[in-house]
């Protein structure tokens, strides 16, 4: 570790040295590498430079909150360990070591050709010293690196390399997580299939990705039968992953397991209760919803589930709101600080009955701004843990290739300006204080006391980390289903619960 903190220093320190240097020195080198052939190395430098070229170009003409476009190219580099990149206004260099291999004057904005060329240069340099790399296939060293590119730029940022392949996959039948993988010899279970607009796409895992455990079992203790089982199959239910992703850093995701088809919205009507269980906040979610609840006023109860709910639909997330809150202030969503639009629904709410929300830590994007409409709004029980903080909302932007980037440069918070991205919102029933290790056998018990020991941590003098730690995740996901519908049903069925909620009264609709 000293060693490798020692390189760095010196890296840094001899990087600094050197483009303070050439930003002034002549160019000894080309100021870009004009590629004769189409192919270079086993790579289609020509058609990666073009896509690489519309990538900046297209960038360059989205709001970014005064980002640099810069980081984009210096983002490849972590695609190898072994390789610096250093853009300044001046110059583009490569470092291996202390030895510079790549040396190129800066292009101005409007010359993409240009810094294409040099993009994709600077990756067959890296197959020069890397040799990882230089085992990639030409396919994975493109992906890899337009996906650095975006990660450099925006963390959830994502490359969608083919509309065809993006449409067809979107109406895959499926009755799993939209996962696929094999067991390596090691022993561990590796993604090489992830299904767009699946779970598991949405909750951020990828190819390559390690699985390490699921619902707090280690994958290495189950079978292959065992893991196929978990994944796929007919019924449905929560499914808690932990896995490694290729940078070696941690990934959770909460998933729900699709029943027969993957919808954005499924409704469950149980007698006068309705169990709505949201995907994805979209137009389509907002249009089932809507069609159930039109008409039905014989409705005694919701349960509204929104634990493994995401969305980057602001106006569908008001769509789905107004049917239960009606024309009040929902999310305010900027761009930058002096772009910020007030979302409020269009249309009067269409259902008036108690409703329970239930949240977790998948909760993200639109669907934290739902969650946070119905508790400003004073409507509903909110239950659950923490949700992700992740409000950003993302931007479609079309390629050339027929590819598409998806950038989250859109920041959302509460109808009455609270921040939401980077802090959450927290429930006022934390579930895990309810069931937990110390009764796990029991909490049907505590369920049935009421004693639900509800607070709100939704102020700004609160810590976010702290009241996490205070109410933890569930590392089950079917323990976390069982508590969530076990309160959700106890609350509905029971006036006197509902209504005697106590600590936080006044956020909650009392119903006669």
């Amino acid at each position: 570790m000293r060693e490798q903190r020692l390189f760095f220093s010196i890296l840094q320190k001899a990087s600094l040295a050197l483009i303070s240097a050439l930003a002034f020195a002549p160019t000894r080198l080309p100021a870009i590498s004009i590629f004769d052939e189409p192919t270079e190395g086993g790579l289609p430098v020509l058609e990666m430079s073009g896509v690489f070229a519309d990538i900046y170009e297209k960038l360059d003409g989205v709001k970014w909150g005064g980002k640099d476009l810069r980081t984009a190219i210096e983002g490849i580099e972590n695609i190898s360990s072994m390789i610096k990149i250093a853009a300044t206004d001046n110059r583009i260099v490569v470092l291996h070591k202390d030895t510079i291999i790549g040396n190129w004057p800066r292009p101005k904005n409007g010359e993409w050709r240009d810094l294409g060329q040099i993009t994709t240069a600077v990756i067959l340099k890296m197959r020069e010293i890397d040799p990882a790399i230089a085992d990639m296939t030409a396919t994975e060293i493109y992906k890899a690196a337009v996906g650095a590119m975006m990660k450099g730029l925006d963390e959830n940022g994502k490359y969608i390399y083919s509309k065809r392949e993006n449409e067809d996959s979107a109406y895959q039948v499926l009755t799993s997580l939209g996962i696929a993988g094999v067991r390596a010899s090691s022993g561990d279970y590796v993604l090489n299939t992830i299904f767009k607009g699946s779970p598991a796409d949405n909750a951020g895992l990828a190819d390559g990705d390690v699985l390490v455990s699921a619902n707090g079992v280690a994958l290495r203790d189950l079978s292959d039968a065992e893991i196929l089982g978990l994944f796929n199959g007919f019924s449905s239910g929560t499914i808690k992953i932990r896995a490694i992703g290729a940078d070696r850093k941690e990934k959770s995701a909460t998933l729900r397991r699709a029943s027969v088809v993957i919808a954005d919205a499924d409704v469950i009507v149980k007698d006068k209760l309705l169990e709505i269980i949201i995907n994805r906040v979209s137009n389509n979610a907002a249009e089932i919803i809507a069609g159930v609840l039109d008409g039905r006023a014989d409705i005694e109860g919701i349960y509204l589930d929104l634990r493994g709910a995401t969305g980057d639909d602001e106006k569908a997330m008001a769509k789905i709101a107004g049917l239960f809150l009606g024309k009040v202030p929902v999310a305010r969503v900027s761009m930058s600080a002096d772009d910020d639009v007030e979302i409020v629904p269009g249309g009067d709410k269409i259902v008036d009955a108690p409703i329970v929300v239930a949240v977790s830590n998948a909760t993200s994007g639109t669907a934290e701004g739902l969650a946070y409409a119905f508790y400003e709004a004073g409507v509903g029980a909110i239950i659950g843990v923490p949700t992700a903080g992740r409000a950003r909302l993302a931007t479609r932007v079309d390629l050339n290739n027929g590819g598409a980037l998806e950038i989250s440069n859109r920041t959302m918070k509460s109808g009455k300006n609270r921040q939401i991205d980077g802090r959450g919102f927290f429930p006022l029933v934390c579930l895990s204080n309810i069931r937990n290790s110390d009764h796990k056998e029991v909490f049907l018990v505590n369920v049935r006391n009421h004693d639900w020991k509800e607070q709100d941590f939704n102020g700004e003098e609160f810590d976010a980390k702290t009241v996490r730690k205070g109410c933890p995740n569930i590392s089950s996901g079917s323990d976390e289903d069982a508590v969530s519908q076990a309160v959700a049903m106890d609350l509905l069925t029971s006036r006197a619960a509902y209504n005697n909620l106590k600590g936080r009264r006044p956020t909650i609709k009392v119903f006669e």
